[in-house]
């Protein structure tokens, strides 16, 4: 099989949670400790970061790993899931593994693999470990699948913990309250390593404050001391930080919701230190300002185009939402123009209560079977106010709205990852 055939089989003899939704979802470890058995428990040979939580794992996995780079480490990144191709998922020193690993990975293993039936997560996770030792890197950055106490990413024992925040998402599996998603997440914490949580509230910090007390481990709510003074967003070009310990430099992710992000990232380069991992106040700012361009991260409140202004954005819950329904306000324009989905797992009317009612809507679906159909979207989009028309494709519906653009109006894309890869792979297509 060539490059192209192998991750189609990946994706096709695999349960795929992007693509069938719950079906493909596994609890429990037991693939994940068959495979790193016979892989010879490859993470065993790397230092780890393991980051959870419901919103900003992407955003602060890629900082993190650029920051650690420009340290002089080799730093593995396990983060998913992928925009354009496969490859993005498994990255060392912001470069995406080798294709032939890929191939020759699944041609060697498959007779191993087969019978255990794993999901396509599990075997992703197997591959980004083996890889990973064999690359020889000095420490990884592993970003949880979903949830994180049965996560097939939860095998490891890192040198911190991370939990960004919590907020209401893949209820099914991880429990319908703030509570109990909370003590899913915090079943990444590991006795005796420390953890740092982004953003708590009455309802999930007691819960996090249990599970580390129950395991030794020191914990740290990056809210209760703001290592970010001030934070001026600039819609174009990024964020402008003002910091107690890292002096003032600019984030080039342009999110308003990445000064949170970038808080909890500060607090853990802080616990790094206290761990003998020498990081320079030179390498954080530098790291913050070149996140993008040191580890392919795509997606975030992206600018993909000055006239009209087009931005996307993977958000895609409530929890996001809060933020970027707030931010589509703010550039000046003409029109707002919205091409605009989501899928089948998500709370679709929480996330239009955020939608502004004056833009024009382009309401589509993504290519997965997850995909909510453009003409339910479009009903979901009346009963919020928000008017517009269907398209069957990303590319479809983009291309109405910038025809339909003037130079000084805005187009966001966005409502799902599913939309913006979609959107991005369009893009790519037509350079």
């Amino acid at each position: 099989m060539d490059y192209k055939q192998t991750v189609e089989y990946l994706f096709n003899s695999t349960p795929v949670f992007e693509k069938v939704g719950a079906s493909a979802y596994k609890e429990g470890l037991f693939n994940t400790l068959a495979l790193d058995e016979h892989f010879g428990h490859p993470h065993r040979n790397f230092k780890s970061i393991h980051i959870a939580g419901t919103n900003g794992k992407g955003s602060c996995s890629h900082t993190l790993a650029a920051i650690l780079q420009l340290a002089g480490y080799r730093v593995g990144l396990y983060t998913s899931p992928h925009l354009v191709d496969f490859r993005e998922r498994i990255r060392v020193n912001g470069l995406c593994i080798d294709e032939q690993y890929v191939i020759d990975f699944v041609e060697n293993e498959r007779d191993f693999f087969e019978p255990l039936h794993p999901s396509f997560f599990e075997l992703t996770t197997a591959l980004a470990f083996k890889y990973f030792a064999e690359q020889k890197v000095d420490i990884a950055i592993i970003e949880v699948g979903l949830g994180g106490r049965l996560d097939c990413t939860n095998i490891i024992t890192p040198i911190i913990s991370v939990i960004t925040n919590i907020s209401l998402d893949h209820t099914m599996f991880l429990g319908d309250t703030l509570a109990k998603i909370a003590a899913e997440k915090a079943g990444i914490i590991k006795h005796n390593v420390p953890v740092v949580i982004g953003e708590a509230n009455d309802e999930t910090r007691p819960v996090f404050e249990r599970v580390a007390y129950e395991r030794n481990s020191s914990i740290v709510f990056a809210e209760d001391s703001s290592d970010v003074v001030s934070a001026k967003i600039d819609g174009l070009c990024g964020i402008d930080y003002i910091t107690t310990g890292y002096g003032n430099f600019k984030g080039s992710l342009g999110g308003s919701y990445q000064v949170k992000n970038a808080n909890t990232v500060l607090h853990v380069v802080d616990m790094l230190r206290t761990r003998n991992i020498n990081l320079s106040t030179a390498n954080v700012q530098k790291g913050f300002e070149e996140v993008c361009r040191l580890t392919g991260l795509m997606g975030r409140w992206q600018t993909v185009c000055h006239e009209p202004l087009v931005v996307c954005d993977t958000g895609h819950n409530d929890g996001g939402w809060q933020y970027l329904g707030k931010q589509i306000l703010q550039p000046e324009c003409k029109t707002r123009r919205i091409v605009f989905g989501m899928v089948d797992d998500k709370d679709i009317d929480h996330v239009m209560n955020h939608l502004p009612n004056d833009a024009a809507y382009y309401f589509t679906r993504a290519t997965t079977h997850r995909a909510i159909p453009e003409t339910k979207v479009q009903e979901y989009g009346k009963r919020h106010n928000l008017h517009g028309n269907c398209y069957g494709s990303v590319a479809e519906a983009y291309e109405a709205a910038l025809s339909d653009a003037d130079p000084k109006d805005f187009i966001f894309v966005g409502g799902s990852s599913y939309v913006v890869a979609d959107f991005l792979e369009h893009l790519q297509q037509n350079k």
